[in-house]
């Protein structure tokens, strides 16, 4: 199979590796190599999701969850890209704060709730400005890393051709640095993401998050798989309109 091919079948593929191991865990329950009373019969939790959208308003619920992702991210993106640039303009900057931004990468910041709950109150201002800095850091460290990985070559013919310093950021910087700002930003809504359902469930203040503590706290196993799976399809819906957008802007460089 050729790549292209391969690339087209990829999304079947892991649709159907899914439905295998959906029905070998059916398969594993009903024989009871499985506990039925911790994990549920994945054909329940599939039975649930009308149930959630009809009682729980979990559309609602999902689009407070994406938004407040989204928001965290677009901010972690744009401060993340002006730090990064900073730090790769002024190599001593870099030296100075590249490892405390490593460090803040793998921070729990998520712990740290009831300090932002106490700065910011409870509300969503909490939970977009937790998502915020536990995303800032992945945006910074792959745009460092993606400015200082451009071939030297490619700066040069830039100065030979006498490009101004906006040109040469514009045409030879930006194009060449866009794989690893897009990795980047994949990291950061996936860290985001993880911040944000924490607090909500944390905090028990609205979205996805919140449901799956008041199901969880009902012993609903189903319907509490059903909304960590719904949790799962925000990151997939995020990923798809980040590869369209990464694609559209290759076509277009």
């Amino acid at each position: 199979m050729s790549a292209t091919r391969w690339q087209q079948a990829a999304p079947a593929l892991g649709v159907l590796l899914i439905v295998a191991l959906a029905a070998l865990l059916q398969f594993a329950i009903r024989a009871d190599w499985v506990d039925g009373y911790t994990v549920p019969l994945p054909s329940e939790v599939l039975a649930s999701l009308p149930r959630l959208f009809v009682e729980e308003h979990v559309l609602a619920r999902f689009a407070m969850t994406a938004g407040e992702t989204f928001a965290a991210a677009t901010m972690a993106l744009v401060a993340g890209l002006a730090f990064g640039i900073v730090l790769y303009r002024w190599p001593r900057l870099r030296a100075a704060f590249e490892p405390w931004v490593a460090v803040l990468a793998a921070a729990p910041l998520v712990l740290a709730y009831p300090l932002f709950l106490v700065l910011f109150g409870r509300g969503p201002l909490t939970i977009v400005v937790i998502g915020f800095a536990s995303a800032l850091a992945p945006v910074i460290l792959k745009t460092v890393e993606g400015f200082a990985a451009i071939r030297q070559v490619l700066l040069q013919v830039g100065r030979s051709m006498r490009l101004s310093p906006a040109q040469e950021f514009s045409l030879i910087l930006v194009p060449a640095a866009l794989p690893h700002i897009f990795t980047g930003l994949r990291l950061a809504l996936v860290f985001a993401l993880i911040n944000v359902v924490g607090v909500e469930f944390l905090i028990n203040l609205g979205g996805l998050g919140q449901l799956i503590g008041e199901l969880s706290e009902r012993y609903d196993l189903p319907g509490t798989w059903a909304a960590i799976g719904l949790v799962v399809l925000v990151s997939v819906l995020f990923f798809v309109v980040l590869d369209a957008g990464e694609r559209r802007l290759g076509r277009r460089r």
